[in-house]
């Protein structure tokens, strides 16, 4: 920030508090996510604070910035159609500000489903040293005289309609279930997206499983902003800290704790803006071997604080060793051997040891058949043993709120596969996901007798047989846009199969008759989006570059 040429530039920036002294000194950002809308970001300006500080201590020259922040849980129904789509928005915007500001590295701190990858795809194009710091979760409640998580809202909404719980049980659980700022408490996107970055090396050890409330959140902001000063000298940019071994090591680690499906679409796009060869067939290949070592809330009764006690991130590398890439370097210039000595597996109850895990394989399976050609992926980790193979007839609807309709209104019956339409990338638009109509199925009694299959997504809160990224998506003339009510669907877990049990030449049939749905939307960011958003077997990556 020095010479003649920088003149306007350090006259305008001395009004925001840089100084003469300040000028001489390496540019780091912080690129923050706060926003007073949502639980998981309302607290993050503290964390900027310390991660300011820990960087000036340094030696660095430091400003602070925001990018947007949407919340999931809040966003249901029509805002969730700009969640998934907000990724790419925050990429665009924190990708902007770092270069069109020419600084020379970057804290990113974010929390939720969406901003950490929007940040990790704007790192990827920046290049700049960069040390992560994701922002803790709500510590678990005691509602009803027994300890809940976030999830388990959604799920009640299922229970109050089928009459299992009352008015007052009702709402103790809706006043109390989120008791303090963070990310929602279970492995849902949040965590697992947090366990990806702190399993990457980007954020340090202990980051993933030190809640939101606890002062040791803010030591290890401060100790993010030295770092990322450090990092500068030594050379560690991002590029050469994930690398395609990385990624797998980190995949291993979502995999192996039974982590959200939605981190497939968002590894997937890391991978696009780094140019690494890793695709959805490379899920199912890590999964077949990584076995699953614990198992969390939703699909499970343990929690974040359950994960800690474990040794969190840095005990499931060190269970998964023999399966990892060990050359791998992390944004605070530890190799992985570094980082894994003298870890340990402090509770085996909650984290199994290698040898015994809870199952020979990781969480996610990715199926293929007639009826998703392209690709699905399911979240094999929370589907009861009975609903692994399952037949049945389909219940078509046309969208989320039809399901809606169907399951508070009319009901499905035991047996039936509830088919999700026109929900993907282009067709929602933006690849809504559908939590609560999963968990409401759940919480009626129907999650092992009941599956659901869509084009769009599910959170990682969700449990049961439900099946999602159908590809081709309906509107892109996929073979779920062809089902019919009472055509006999397959799914077939451990054979990695999703069929439509109906004879081609019948679909031939219906295909000539197929046209492809209106757009829901016409003008704003999503009518953009729908035009030039991949598939999601690509990472759903918004304007991809073509030759």
């Amino acid at each position: 920030m020095q010479g003649l040429e920088n003149t306007y530039a350090r006259a305008l920036y001395r009004p925001t508090g840089l100084t003469t002294e300040d000028f001489g000194k390496p540019m780091i950002a912080i690129v923050n996510s706060w926003s007073e809308l949502t639980a998981g970001h309302v607290h993050l300006r503290k964390l900027g604070a310390a991660a300011k500080k820990g960087a000036r201590e340094a030696g660095a020259m430091v400003s602070e910035f925001n990018t947007v922040a949407g919340c999931d849980g809040i966003a249901q129904g029509p805002g969730m159609h700009y969640i998934l789509p907000s990724r790419d928005v925050i990429a665009a915007s924190a990708e902007m500000m770092l270069k069109a500001h020419s600084f020379q590295g970057a804290v990113f701190i974010g929390s939720c489903d969406k901003i950490i990858p929007g940040m990790m795809l704007a790192a990827a194009r920046c290049d700049l040293p960069s040390v992560f710091v994701t922002g803790g979760y709500m510590p678990r409640v005691k509602v009803g005289g027994k300890f809940r998580g976030t999830s388990d809202i959604k799920e009640a909404i299922g229970s109050f309609k089928a009459g299992k719980i009352d008015d007052d049980e009702f709402l103790a659980i809706e006043c109390n279930i989120c008791g303090s700022e963070g990310t929602c408490n279970m492995m849902g996107t949040a965590n697992t997206m947090a366990s990806i970055v702190e399993a990457l090396g980007l954020s340090l050890p202990g980051n993933v499983t030190t809640s939101a409330t606890d002062k040791e959140l803010l030591e290890l902001a401060e100790e993010a902003g030295r770092q990322a000063v450090l990092a500068l000298p030594a050379g560690r940019t991002y590029r050469k800290v994930i690398t395609r071994e990385n990624i797998e090591n980190a995949v291993r680690v979502a995999l192996a704790v039974g982590g959200s499906m939605n981190m497939v679409l968002h590894m997937l796009a890391l991978a696009y803006e780094l140019g690494v060869e890793f695709e959805l067939d490379d899920f199912d290949r890590l999964s077949r071997d990584t076995p699953l070592l614990g198992n969390f809330k939703p699909a499970a009764g343990f929690f974040l604080e359950d994960f800690k006690r474990a040794g969190g991130v840095h005990a499931v590398l060190k269970e998964l060793e023999r399966h990892l890439h060990n050359g791998v370097m992390s944004s605070y210039g530890q190799s992985l051997p570094e980082r894994l000595e003298g870890v340990q597996n402090g509770a085996p109850e909650v984290l199994r040891e290698i040898d015994e895990p809870l199952a020979p394989e990781g969480g996610l399976a990715v199926l293929r058949g007639s009826l998703a050609p392209g690709g699905a992926v399911i979240k094999q980790s929370a589907v009861a043993e009975a609903m692994r193979v399952h037949t049945g007839p389909a219940v078509v609807v046309e969208s989320e709120e039809d399901c809606r309709r169907v399951l508070m209104d009319t009901g499905v019956e035991p047996g039936t596969v509830l088919v999700i339409r026109n929900e993907g990338p282009r067709g929602g638009p933006g690849m809504r996901e559908l939590s609560i109509p999963a968990a409401m199925l759940v919480g009626m009694g129907l999650g092992e007798s009941v599956a659901m299959v869509t084009d769009g997504r599910y959170s990682g809160a969700t449990r049961g047989p439900c099946v999602g990224h159908v590809v081709p998506e309906a509107v892109d003339g996929g073979p779920i846009g062809l089902v019919e009510d009472g055509d006999l669907i397959e799914i077939d877990i451990p054979e990695r199969k999703l069929n439509l049990l109906v004879d081609e030449a019948v679909l031939a049939e219906r295909r000539k008759h197929w046209t492809p749905p209106e757009p829901k939307v016409r003008g704003g960011f999503l009518e953009v989006y729908r035009r030039n958003v991949s598939g999601a077997d690509t990472g759903a990556v918004f304007g991809p570059a073509e030759d």
